[in-house]
């Protein structure tokens, strides 16, 4: 390990990976996580359960040293806000702590912590795989499109050339897929830069031969939710375009 505690064997795996961007924190992890309880002193943060996995988080490892660990990796930070447990307020606290330079309580307090310098994280995820029932606060389409909506909004009052991602579908096989990135779309158009797209893609029974043929999955998991962002810009009769972030 190097002197913030990374493995260099892993940092130089990573650089040659040449990867864009890196997201934090990810996958169900996010949708019970306080991102207070991972800055400040080390020894000062408390040990949480992980509802999520069912196993103990220490806190050891939060937000200041996910982008001192990025910039040593040469990749760009993209931050996840919990609108599972928690909300648009906890969001926009968030990006205060992370992207405000200073003279407000949450950029001072990140100040304390070691870093004058604002992080001027520019990708945000809202939230992780709302719509699926394990998740902790799964929500209905329209009830996440309405929050995602006002997290939306007041991000982008703060800074109106953020980038923010919107959940898709969990998968393509989700049963509400395509109903679920219309709805989400139709509250959040106008906010939002993104929808993002999970999937993942193994061997299983059908072997070689099956695995191999997975790349068509994804060109008909990309062109079908491209087809559903397409739609509710023809509805608003708009010239804009979502985007799409396969971020799993």
């Amino acid at each position: 390990a190097d002197a913030d505690g990374f493995r260099e064997d892993v940092l130089e795996l990573v650089r040659e990976l040449n990867m864009p961007v890196m997201r934090y924190p990810g996958g169900n992890f996010v949708s019970g996580y306080h991102w207070e309880d991972g800055v400040g002193p080390r020894d000062q943060r408390p040990v949480r359960l992980d509802f999520a996995w069912q196993v103990t988080e220490t806190n050891q490892f939060g937000t200041n040293e996910f982008i001192t660990w990025c910039r040593k990796a040469g990749t760009a930070p993209m931050l996840a806000v919990n609108l599972g447990t928690r909300g648009p307020a906890q969001a926009r606290e968030y990006l205060e702590y992370c992207n405000h330079p200073g003279g407000t309580a949450w950029s001072d307090l990140r100040r304390r912590h070691g870093y004058p310098e604002p992080h001027n994280v520019r990708l945000w995820c809202l939230g992780n795989e709302m719509d699926g029932p394990w998740q902790l606060g799964h929500k209905t389409a329209e009830e996440y499109g309405r929050v995602a909506a006002e997290t939306a909004r007041i991000m982008k009052q703060f800074d109106p050339t953020l980038e923010l991602v919107v959940c898709g579908s969990s998968h393509r096989g989700m049963p509400t897929f395509g109903s679920w990135e219309w709805t989400v779309l139709d509250h959040a158009f106008e906010h939002v830069d993104y929808l993002s797209l999970h999937t993942y893609y193994g061997k299983g029974k059908e072997g070689t031969p099956g695995y191999l043929g997975w790349p068509d999955h994804m060109d008909r998991f990309i062109e079908e939710a491209t087809a559903c962002a397409d739609a509710v810009a023809a509805k608003r009769r708009s010239a804009r375009r979502i985007h799409l972030s396969f971020d799993e």
